[in-house]
């Protein structure tokens, strides 16, 4: 049920009604073995729809990773079969297993979320507030209200109060942020060449997707006045970038339009490895600015150390990654003529701290270069344009998403899509981008303080059973 609350299906309320069922289900549970049965059941119902984008990428990745994440549901549901307050321990505990997912393992896979699911409502301005984690809270907590409120047995005073709490932090997240925009804007064109899914880049030829995003950007003119062209993730791939031809096509046309070029290279950096970087090419073909890709994408940009030769003594497809990406080390940001922007390259778009760190260095607007092109429908497409909006409520920040393929968009702070192109088309948008200062809450506060207030309320929770079973005990 939960799933299909997910883009590309977008039935939201289901990610809140989807839990309420669950847990009114555990209700009924006995044992250890039903309580975590339920939590599994459901949470591999969940991730398998929606993390199937995933397939395309490793088929038994995939499936180990649905079992692993689904456990964490089901350890969460013994877990809170040990504690009385249901109502408060329940929503805690799913939350927590979802943290444990967001970060493990190997970096953590952040996609077919809660706050992706309810993107699209107002209900995800929460994010502004406490991001991804206290969001997901949020939902649950929402869910678990409308459990108790039908049951005869529950006290509506507890419930009163945790309604009361919702809607404040709604208030909050929409009205209270230090954010301002200036008069300033940029202008930009996001360019997307186009071209098939499907296409895994050891079975393309490098320069295609070149050619198509080159063709499409030949389509702007001097007379559009662009400050900057934005081009997607790794168009360009090459040995050596600075010496390369596409080096000087690119700055024949930043000078024909007299605008910089931010575009998406990938370098050789020795024997079978390479970088991954938004590069700023200016009129005069200086390069002045660049950001390497620091989050990569395990078994896609490189195979996590020491697991290669066991893989390959399986007989697992690591031929499919020849090489391994080099992590880059920096804030995400570039330097542009104009104004500092924050930058993340695709994957990393799925990560709040990563769009954070260039919020916090500065960034005056967002820009998320990305390839799908790898994958076969739109899944992982739709569900980062629906992250993207809740980046974008996160930092306050205008952000822009160009895609090679689609979905490439220009999404305001309040996280709405207001230009999209979509998947498979040659086109570019045109945007004047108004510059952003200040931060959000949860841009100020991060991740760390609402792991640390779950951690703590759940510990809290615990003394509640023990007193109600001393009290039983003395009857």
């Amino acid at each position: 049920m939960v799933g299909f609350s997910l883009p590309p299906w977008g039935w939201w309320p289901l990610s809140i009604f989807g839990f309420a069922l669950v847990f009114q289900s555990a209700k009924l549970a006995k044992t250890s073995s039903e309580h975590f049965l339920i939590g599994f059941v459901f949470g591999f119902a969940w991730l398998a729809l929606g993390m199937g984008w995933m397939w395309f990428l490793t088929a038994p990745g995939y499936l180990v990773a649905t079992l692993l994440f689904a456990c964490f549901h089901g350890l969460a549901g013994i877990i809170v079969s040990r504690f009385n307050s249901q109502m408060f321990a329940r929503p805690i505990a799913h939350t927590l297993a979802e943290v444990l997912r967001f970060s493990f393992p190997f970096g953590g896979v952040p996609l077919a979320t809660l706050p992706i699911a309810i993107s699209p409502t107002q209900l995800a301005d929460i994010s502004a507030i406490g991001g991804p984690i206290l969001t997901t809270w949020f939902v649950l907590q929402t869910a678990a209200v409308i459990v108790g409120y039908f049951n005869r047995r529950q006290s509506r005073q507890p419930i009163a109060i945790i309604f009361l709490l919702l809607i404040i932090l709604q208030i909050f997240g929409q009205n209270f942020n230090s954010v301002h925009t200036t008069n300033e804007t940029l202008r930009v064109a996001l360019v997307q060449g186009g071209g098939p899914q499907g296409v895994l880049a050891i079975n393309a030829k490098a320069r295609d997707a070149f050619d198509r995003h080159l063709k499409v950007s030949k389509t702007l003119q001097p007379k559009d006045n662009l400050d900057v062209v934005l081009w997607p993730e790794n168009v360009i791939d090459v040995a050596e970038f600075a010496n390369s031809r596409e080096y000087s096509e690119i700055a024949s046309e930043s000078k024909r339009l007299d605008a910089q070029f931010v575009v998406g290279v990938t370098e050789d950096v020795g024997t079978n490895r390479f970088t991954n970087a938004q590069i700023v090419v200016q009129p005069n073909g200086d390069i002045t600015s660049r950001y390497d890709k620091v989050r990569r994408v395990p078994f896609g940009e490189y195979v996590p150390s020491g697991l290669r030769s066991f893989l390959e003594s399986i007989g697992a497809p690591v031929n499919q990654i020849p090489s391994d990406a080099v992590a880059g080390k920096e804030p995400a940001l570039l330097n542009l003529q104009q104004t500092d922007v924050a930058v993340v390259i695709s994957w990393e778009a799925f990560f709040a701290g990563r769009a954070n760190s260039g919020v916090e260095s500065g960034g005056t607007i967002l820009l998320n270069p990305t390839n799908g092109s790898s994958y076969t429908g739109t899944i992982l497409q739709s569900q980062q344009l629906a992250t993207n909006s809740l980046r974008a409520r996160e930092t306050g920040r205008w952000t822009l998403q160009a895609a090679t393929t689609g979905f490439s968009a220009v999404i305001t702070p309040q996280g709405k899509i207001t230009q999209r192109v979509g998947i498979g088309g040659a086109e570019t948008i045109i945007a004047d981008v108004p510059l952003t200062t200040g931060r959000t809450i949860y841009s100020r506060l991060g991740d760390r303080i609402f792991i640390l207030l779950l951690v703590v309320s759940l510990i809290f929770c615990w003394p509640i059973r023990l007193a109600l079973g001393r009290n039983q005990n003395d009857r």
